[in-house]
């Protein structure tokens, strides 16, 4: 597979990313009368199911932010931090495949 085709799909998950994780977050604010962090952090634990997801996701949130600060300082990529900062603030499943996007053209990127 092509540098140009992995960005563009990884592009197209960060996107898919970002529209489907809030889809839910606006959905949970529409029912809640906004955004209030106690009832947010309640629902993670709504029931046996969620829990599993929550900790699920929550080290693969972890060990993406090891591995893009790693792999960022080896390969000479700025800005580590953003990815971070995106992962806990808008969704994984947009920061990862952003990184990947981002990281790729990185690599492709004349010397």
């Amino acid at each position: 597979m092509s540098s140009n085709l992995r960005q563009g799909l990884y592009g197209l998950l960060a996107v898919l990313g970002l529209i489907t994780t809030w889809y839910y977050n606006l959905q949970f604010m529409a029912e809640t009368g906004g955004f209030s962090v106690v009832a947010f952090l309640s629902a993670w634990h709504a029931n046996a199911a969620a829990s599993s997801i929550l900790w699920d996701v929550s080290v693969a949130a972890l060990t993406f932010c090891v591995l893009a600060v790693a792999e960022a300082r080896r390969i000479g990529m700025r800005h580590a931090w953003l990815y971070l900062v995106l992962t806990f603030t808008v969704a994984l499943g947009f920061a990862f495949p952003l990184f990947m996007m981002m990281r790729e053209r990185h690599l492709a990127a004349p010397a």
